[in-house]
């Protein structure tokens, strides 16, 4: 049984007078193999091709060509490198018992994996786009209350 699965509560599930029913046992979960993983199709493991196509054609001059392979492989790239980010960030979060990964923890997973140089950029971002959030958010909420005057 994994670590995960053993923090899992038996389901007690009541009965139609309120009482609680005497728990029962959750069926373990078949572990995932190699197999199931090869399984997957690789656009479900990797960003939108076409969307590191267009992050990389707005790098280059407008005269540069980007071979079909330097795609895929910088696809390939930032994807593995998202998820070894991900993995760190979320690895806080379970030691802090938390279930959302937040900008902050982003940040953190970045400097203690050592691309600390990005993290003043990266915070900028984020003060941005809670910004933003906060913005869009006082919007709705005045419309609202605009609507609600009519």
């Amino acid at each position: 049984m994994s670590e995960y699965q053993a923090n899992i509560a038996p389901i007690a599930p009541h009965s139609a007078d309120g009482t609680q029913d005497a728990p029962k046992e959750v069926p373990e979960a078949a572990p995932i193999t190699e197999n199931d993983i090869g399984e997957y199709r690789e656009q479900d493991r990797y960003l939108p091709i076409a969307n590191v196509s267009r992050i990389m054609k707005n790098s280059v001059p407008s005269t540069a060509k980007i071979a079909k392979d330097a795609k895929e492989c910088v696809q390939e790239c930032v994807s593995e490198f998202i998820s070894f980010i991900t993995s760190e960030a979320a690895e806080k979060c379970q030691l802090e018992k938390r279930k959302t990964i937040g900008g902050e923890d982003i940040l953190y997973a970045m400097s203690s994996l050592g691309f600390e140089q990005y993290s003043e950029t990266l915070k900028i971002h984020l003060v941005k786009l809670r910004q933003h959030q906060a913005a869009a958010s006082n919007t709705k909420a005045a419309e609202a209350m605009e609507q609600h005057d009519d």
